[in-house]
């Protein structure tokens, strides 16, 4: 019996063995399957293929490969603006790119600042004489400013395209609030601060009709303006200001529409569009699909240019993104995390930054977490770093204060900013319980004990505070901006009042200093740094991993194939237009609930593309109000 046992033992032994190899080489297994990047090596001579599924972005948001296995979902693909624009110039250099094959297909859109730059990139690619091949199921807005800039437009069959130009609708709750008896308190300073409209109104305020008309005026002239000029032939008007008679007179057949208004060259499929770059560049040795030809996808394509970089060994200049609507806490990349960034921003400050750039992507936010980087920032300009900030496509509410210490702001014709004002909108129910029988009473020591209260109702005294808490933060972000820019806190307040400019009118009045992208930005602070061209590193700060640079997180996005959409036609533009809408929707409400306490944000910005990321919402801005959540900028 006890040699039985003894034998037992050891069988178990020898179990729980195997179990514990098996379970080490399964997470050495994970372990390199996470840190897998795509290989340079199959980087070939032929075209450069850039099959942009997904939308184009300032910073790409980190996926959990795990969760989106378990969850059976595929998330939609980010390409960051500066990583495309990178691969472009770096493949019009190349001798082994022969052209540029741009399939739109999928694509999502973007910022019109990202957009812009993009554009540049494929001119700059254009003028070495290398060809540029764009083809789609159906062509957007963004989809048709990037084909714009191709030698070739190829437009499928059943496509075509479908011009929208920038606009649309906010909704509003105010009426849905006051039938289920649920109260908005509003707490605001400026004018045009109309991010608490959807909340009091019913439709748009006067003077918010007129700001953001004023901004949409300018945004379409733009594109006009990049489309016209990168096809002179295209008939803008013809196909945006009486589109049942353009189709008419094409038989209602979209592509024909699209080629007679020359905003296509050919009609065919994919295979056709392949086949015809293969003549040019030669077959695909390495498939037998249809229409495949001699190419070099985007991934292993931008691993060797990374590989390649030059860093330089003479400075060391510094580039925080602070990207997305700002909060309180630890949310990014894609988000800005006011924790996370000023972490970044600190542990920088041993790095022996000889400049710093601070890139601003962001609609506004928390006001604290604006405050949170804000300082962060200072401490390098305490520390004697020169600060430039170079303005995507929206830098408003929060993200100008956040530009405030800045030595030079740079921004783009396009890029929206200003909206300087704050207010907070908080929910209470105390009037919906009441319909439900639900009444509340107790006892106050002072008009402020168990306030604010969202299920028994404001005091007075609660609002007075709200009030002149509003006003006080107004008030500091007057002072901020006129100590930045040199002006009078009145001038300050003339320039704010939650009014949104454009870039172009931000650089008249003084609240940027130049048109410039991140690249004129960093070449600005090296020459403040004394430092020559060329000789200096540019370090972006926390940007250590893409999430798109791993093998299982390749498995779970699929190949540039599988990701095409299912609906590819015009239809299915308007048809993600809608989900987009949808979305909009339960964030706005969400928002509202969430009773996330004074903010500085940009509603004007939330219906421009690339304006639709939400960060988790983390944080308090203040011990007393920590029931309401966050202090905000937009």
């Amino acid at each position: 019996m006890a040699f039985a046992g003894k034998v037992w033992r050891l069988l178990v032994g020898v179990k729980d063995a195997l179990a514990l190899l098996f379970l080490l080489l399964f997470f050495m297994a994970l372990f390199a399957v996470l840190s897998a990047r795509p290989n340079p090596g199959l980087v070939r001579d032929g075209a450069l293929l850039l099959d942009i599924n997904g939308s184009v972005v300032e910073e790409e948001s980190p996926i959990d490969p795990l969760q989106a296995l378990i969850s059976q979902s595929i998330p939609v693909r980010e390409y960051a603006a500066r990583d495309l624009v990178q691969a472009i110039d770096q493949a019009a250099g190349d001798d082994r790119i022969e052209a540029l094959a741009l399939d739109l297909t999928g694509f999502l859109g973007g910022g019109a600042v990202h957009m812009s730059e993009i554009t540049g990139a494929l001119d700059r690619f254009k003028a070495t004489e290398k060809p540029i091949y764009a083809y789609a199921y159906a062509y957007g807005d963004d989809a048709m400013l990037l084909a714009a800039h191709a030698d070739e437009i190829w437009v499928d069959p059943m496509g075509g395209v479908a011009i929208m130009g920038p606009g649309g609708e906010n909704l509003y709750f105010a009426q849905a609030l006051e039938r289920f008896n649920i109260t908005a308190h509003v707490y605001r300073v400026g004018t045009y601060k109309s991010a608490v409209e959807p909340y009091t109104q019913s439709g748009m305020s006067p003077e918010a009709r007129e700001n953001l008309t004023q901004l949409l005026s300018t945004l379409w002239q733009e594109w006009r303006a990049n489309v016209t000029a990168a096809r002179p032939q295209a008939e803008i008007d013809l196909v945006t200001q009486d589109v049942a008679a353009w189709l008419a007179a094409s038989n209602n057949n979209l592509a024909e529409a699209s080629l007679a208004a020359g905003l296509a060259d050919r009609i065919g499929t994919r295979v056709e569009w392949g086949e015809h770059i293969a003549n040019q560049v030669g077959e695909d040795d390495w498939s037998d699909e249809p229409g495949a030809f001699a190419s070099t996808q985007y991934d292993p394509w931008l691993a060797e240019v990374d590989a390649k970089r030059d860093t330089g060994d003479d400075g060391r200049i510094g580039v925080i993104t602070v990207d997305g609507e700002i909060s309180d806490g630890e949310a990014g990349p894609g988000a800005a995390g006011a924790t996370r960034i000023a972490r970044l921003l600190d542990n920088a400050l041993d790095d022996d930054l000889d400049a710093l750039v601070v890139r601003i992507n962001s609609p506004g936010g928390t006001v604290t977490g604006s405050e949170t980087i804000r300082r962060a920032i200072m401490r390098h300009r305490n520390a004697g770093t020169p600060i430039a900030v170079s303005m995507g496509n929206y830098a408003a509410s929060g993200g100008y204060w956040i530009a405030t210490p800045a030595e030079r702001i740079f921004a783009e014709p396009e890029t929206l900013t200003g909206s300087i004002g704050v207010f907070v909108v908080i929910p209470s129910f105390e009037n919906l319980l009441a319909d439900y029988g639900v009444t509340s009473d107790g006892v106050r020591t002072t008009g402020l004990s168990g306030q604010p209260d969202v299920l028994a109702g404001f005091t007075p005294e609660a609002d007075a505070v709200l009030q002149a808490t509003t006003e006080s933060f107004y008030t500091q972000f007057l002072a901020l901006v006129a100590e930045a820019r040199n002006i009078t806190p009145a001038r300050a307040d003339e320039l704010g009042q939650g009014r949104v400019w454009d870039g172009g009118a931000a650089r008249q009045l003084g609240l940027v200093d130049q048109f410039g992208d991140l690249d004129a930005a960093i070449a600005w602070a090296a020459t403040r740094a004394d430092l020559e061209a060329d000789s200096y590193e540019v370090r972006f700060l926390g940007d250590d991993a893409n999430p798109y640079d791993t093998l299982l997180a390749q498995m779970v996005m699929g190949s540039d194939e599988t990701q095409a959409h299912a609906g590819r036609d015009v239809a299915s533009i308007f048809a993600r237009r809608e989900v987009a809408r949808l979305g909009e929707v339960m964030g706005g409400m969400n928002s509202f609930m969430a009773a996330e306490g004074v903010q500085a944000r940009c509603l004007e910005c939330t219906i421009m593309p690339g304006a639709h990321r939400v960060p988790d919402a983390q944080g308090a801005w203040h011990p007393w109000m920590a029931l309401l959540g966050r202090l905000g900028l937009d």
